[in-house]
């Protein structure tokens, strides 16, 4: 596998429940990223977990001299819970920036952001790059969660976003049901000429919107959600079947032709 970078872990919190935000000190190389590519990031030393984790970024910024790279990150088994209790210096060997980011076309006039969960962090990043930009693309979000406490990521969006909406699946916060219900709702207010959507979520979310969406002209690419050994194409881990324009099925890696996709070529399955 590629060697990657040294890297030092600046800051860590818990923002709400089993979800972290944790700031590395990175290489100034990494400031060159774009939203929905991702970084592999390891322990440094012999403690497991041994393999790298694949992370969205959630953001870049500088400081001086200094580059930062933001990680918004979910708990989910050993080696989530091994990095969410690493501390300030705590030493980190990263590998990015990786993949393919997301297209943004400069007729783009409103942009619309469709979450679940920890599906979050690279619509985040994309979202802070669009509302730096002098066009006034207008942004509006559909964030999903399983619970009120779960919500994830609100504080930032809503800085940035015209409009943040709210789902939940046990109905304790917003919409009750499932994100794309939600969505669902609004379609007709988006222009189909001037909107690009933008998704990162679960698979069955992303299933769901693909047949939203099946017989709407707009464009919406994915970032992909997938367990990854090497982030590099090597290790074949993280193949998914393509079927653009309804041809023959074709693999692909989602580290490397990915993790942005046009969501109308992806093959969710039942």
């Amino acid at each position: 596998m590629k060697p990657g970078t040294f890297a030092t872990v600046f800051s860590q919190r818990e923002t709400v429940k089993g979800h972290f935000l944790m700031t590395v000190k990175a290489p100034a190389s990494f400031r060159e990223a774009i939203p929905g590519q991702f970084i592999m990031v390891r322990l440094e030393g012999s403690t497991p977990p041994f393999l790298s984790r694949p992370f969205s970024i959630y953001s870049i910024y500088s400081q001086g001299n200094d580059t930062f790279v933001e990680i918004f990150y979910k708990v989910v088994g050993k080696g989530t819970l091994a990095f969410s209790r690493l501390q300030e210096g705590d030493a980190l060997n990263i590998l990015g920036p990786l993949g393919r980011g997301f297209d943004i076309p400069p007729s783009c006039k409103k942009i619309v952001l469709i979450a679940g969960g920890i599906g979050v962090a690279p619509l985040s990043f994309l979202a802070q790059h669009c509302g730096e930009d002098t066009r006034g693309t207008e942004i509006i979000c559909y964030l999903g969660a399983g619970s009120l406490e779960t919500v994830a990521g609100l504080d930032r969006l809503e800085k940035i976003c015209s409009a943040v909406e709210i789902s939940t699946d046990d109905g304790s916060r917003g919409y009750h049901g499932p994100v794309t219900g939600l969505f669902k709702r609004d379609m007709g207010l988006y222009p189909e000429d001037t909107t690009w959507i933008y998704s990162c979520g679960p698979r069955p979310m992303l299933r769901g919107l693909q047949k939203l969406l099946k017989d709407q002209p707009c464009v919406c690419q994915v970032s992909l959600e997938e367990r990854m050994a090497c982030g590099i194409g090597a290790c074949l881990g993280c193949v998914v079947s393509l079927r653009p324009d309804g041809a023959e099925g074709s693999l692909v890696r989602v580290c490397k032709e990915g993790p942005v996709f046009d969501i109308r070529d992806v093959e969710f399955g039942e």
